[in-house]
């Protein structure tokens, strides 16, 4: 849904009074946090969408590690897991057998177990999971964090959701975006288990609102500013290009409606920035908000641990809430 109308929607709704429920506290948590006791707390997401690969094995790999990902960026781990399933009368049983094999697998790297399920019949098929993990409430990382003269460190590419809309209109084959699919089936698990070990201020994954959307709640949630180095940004492959001849997704149009008014510099940023920092991602990297004297320590465990570390920014005191795209 678009972030617009669905922060309508949920002003709405009545808030909740429970002194347990930890992220009641906490602007744009990735997850539900519920303290069960004082050195222990449950931590629950959901997530689940239509196909983006043609592949069911590896469909079913990208949308696990997806739903996982908003464990990791609280600095939980992932325990039980409940696949959500929508699926058609009209293709095989047996492509829903590689589906559900594909996230049984990136579920079992995860360390966590399957307990059960739910399938409805759709129109088209849709699969993701339920997640609950724990988490110790002291050393919870969330959105909220964030302080002037903190590194903002990437560790994935952007430009999953370009790539997606290509493939979807044949522009490219699967094996043309080899290296995008490779990132998005890797589990944020590592990454979250070393900003743990540095010890970092803040941290959000990078998914449907794009960098641009997730970066601008953390800056909210944070009362800070959030200054972003357009040419520190690293893209997959052909990602750029393609978005240069329009194949652009919906969702990034309607994050740019949404968040591109709260760039302070909005007018003067190239379009093809534009393009990267609104493009929805799909089982994106953590953006990771670290004091600069434990950066160089981050960014090498994170090498050493098998992922990227890409200084993308900084956290400053001025505009609060906002963004300079420099």
């Amino acid at each position: 849904m678009a972030p617009g109308p669905l922060a309508q929607v949920l002003r709405q709704l009545p808030t909740v009074a429970d002194e347990n429920l930890l992220t009641a506290a906490i602007p744009f948590a990735d997850a539900g946090v519920y303290r069960i006791r004082e050195d222990c707390a449950l931590v629950q997401s959901v997530d689940f969408f239509t196909p983006i690969v043609n592949d069911p094995l590896t469909y079913g790999r990208i949308a696990a590690a997806n739903a996982l990902s908003d464990i990791y960026a609280m600095g939980g781990r992932p325990l039980t897991v409940m696949n959500l399933v929508g699926f058609p009368n009209c293709l095989e049983h047996a492509v829903l057998v590689e589906i559900l094999k594909g996230g049984a697998e990136k579920v079992h790297e995860a360390g966590a177990v399957i307990v059960g399920g739910h399938t409805v019949e759709d129109d088209e098929p849709k699969y993701g999971l339920a997640v609950t993990g724990l988490v110790d409430p002291h050393k919870l990382v969330t959105t909220a964090g964030a302080k002037p003269g903190d590194v903002l460190v990437l560790t994935k590419p952007l430009g999953t959701g370009i790539l997606a809309t290509a493939l979807k209109g044949e522009v490219i084959e699967e094996t043309q975006m080899r290296e995008a699919i490779q990132g998005m089936q890797t589990l944020n698990r590592s990454a979250s288990q070393i900003m743990l070990e540095v010890g970092v201020h803040a941290c959000t994954d990078i998914t449907g609102f794009g960098l641009l959307g997730h970066a601008l709640e953390m800056a909210e949630a944070s009362h800070v500013g959030i200054e972003i180095d357009a040419s520190a940004l690293h893209v997959y492959p052909q990602a750029l290009e393609l978005a240069a001849i329009g194949l652009v997704p919906a969702g990034s149009y309607r994050n740019r409606e949404y968040y591109m008014p709260r760039v302070v510099n909005r007018a003067g940023v190239a379009p093809e920035i534009v393009d990267i920092l609104a493009d929805p991602q799909t089982s994106g990297g953590l953006l990771i908000a670290v004091a600069p004297d434990r950066l160089e320590q981050l960014t090498r465990q994170l090498g050493a641990g098998g992922c990227d570390a890409f200084n993308i920014g900084r956290i400053v005191a001025e505009h609060p809430g906002l963004m300079v795209v420099i």
